[in-house]
């Protein structure tokens, strides 16, 4: 069985109260830190980390991507 919980005042506090018989013992591991706060990373903060690495594309490939990915018309607007 795993339980998540946090440090808080040099104690360990789990997310939801357990009933363990009194001298249980246990093993504590930290879980490896992800993403920018140490939060688990959603869908946007792992794609940000492309944001602006390619070069030579269309100014307009935003607008028009349709256009390029599948040769729709082109969208002026």
């Amino acid at each position: 069985m795993t339980f998540r919980g946090r440090i808080s005042g040099g104690l360990v506090v789990l997310e939801h109260p357990l009933s363990l018989p009194e001298g249980t013992e246990v093993k504590v591991q930290p879980v490896k830190k992800r993403g920018r706060s140490g939060e688990k990373q959603d869908l946007s903060d792992k794609l940000l980390q492309w944001a602006g690495k390619c070069k030579g594309l269309p100014s307009d490939l935003a607008r028009n991507h349709d256009h390029y990915l599948h040769g729709g018309p082109k969208r002026d607007d």
